[in-house]
């Protein structure tokens, strides 16, 4: 078979706060270089450079409320064409929006609750301060705290202030756990170490891993260890999560870089098939 050609996604240059998209991305793509043809573009050009590339990986490219126009018409024209996109467009997490949140606040996720109308306070557990901010935000883009949440209905996602000890991401290729990062101080999110995480904190990462439904992808479930000591989901990011690559050990990184390939092989496989049986 002729070296599979990747069209990678990503915006070297976004002024990310405390994280560097493009040495990521620049560490990635040289590793990644090893087995797949590479040619990386800027989210703007997506759609009119992805025509032959077998295959386009959508890596950090930013918030897409910066480019919402250019991202849905790559979606489009995507769809349209049959190319595979990587992760694949069908997710269910921050991909799709952020009505994940209210979904799986209603049927019982161990998530932070979450409406999206001040009139429906009620459902919520009582507190003295709320988080609102936009429900096409990103990013902590529009996060406010209030006592008294506002907004229109629908447009807004209202949740209860939790102080919370600390965040803890957990990083997942396909459906195989990786590794696991936290943030010690709840003021500086981005300052992570590694955090091993006990068979109870796997086992809730995989419920969402298992209810995101993504046979191939790179994922990561953000949580906060609440008061009470359980964890809550803060965000499913399936779309470009950042991956913090430069804090691992280089075992650590190596065999995520194994695993990435491996899960890029068998998503081009399926996608060929599934275009051979069309």
């Amino acid at each position: 078979m002729p070296t599979p050609r990747l069209l990678y996604v990503t915006d070297l240059a976004y002024p990310a706060r405390g994280r560097r998209y493009g040495d990521e991305d620049v560490f990635l793509t040289a590793r990644l270089r090893e087995h797949f043809a590479l040619a990386l573009c800027h989210p703007l050009d997506a759609e009119a450079l992805m025509p032959g590339f077998d295959a386009v990986v959508v890596r950090n490219s930013g918030p897409v409320l910066h480019y919402q126009r250019a991202h849905d018409a790559f979606r489009a024209a995507a769809l349209a064409a049959g190319t595979p996109v990587y992760n694949p467009l069908t997710g269910r997490g921050d991909m799709a929006g952020k009505q994940y949140l209210l979904d799986l606040t209603a049927a019982g996720f161990p998530v932070i609750p979450t409406v999206d109308d001040p009139a429906h306070l009620a459902l919520l557990p009582e507190t003295d301060t709320y988080a609102v901010k936009p429900k096409q935000g990103a990013d902590s883009i529009g996060l406010t705290f209030t006592r008294t949440p506002a907004g229109p209905a629908g447009e807004v996602l209202i949740q209860p202030r939790i102080d919370f000890a600390y965040e803890v991401s957990f990083y997942f290729v396909d459906d195989a756990f990786q590794y696991a990062l936290h943030a010690p101080d709840p003021a500086r999110r981005w300052e992570l170490t590694p955090y091993e995480p006990t068979p109870a904190d796997l086992a809730f990462a995989r419920r969402f891993i298992d209810w995101n439904t993504l046979a191939h992808g790179i994922q990561r479930v953000d949580a906060c260890r609440a008061p009470s000591g359980e964890l809550l989901l803060v965000e499913l990011e399936d779309l470009n999560p950042y991956l913090s690559l430069d804090l691992l050990p280089p075992e650590t990184r190596d065999a995520f870089v194994r695993s990435v390939t491996a899960s890029l092989h068998a998503f081009l496989t399926t996608a060929r098939g599934t275009a051979a049986r069309a």
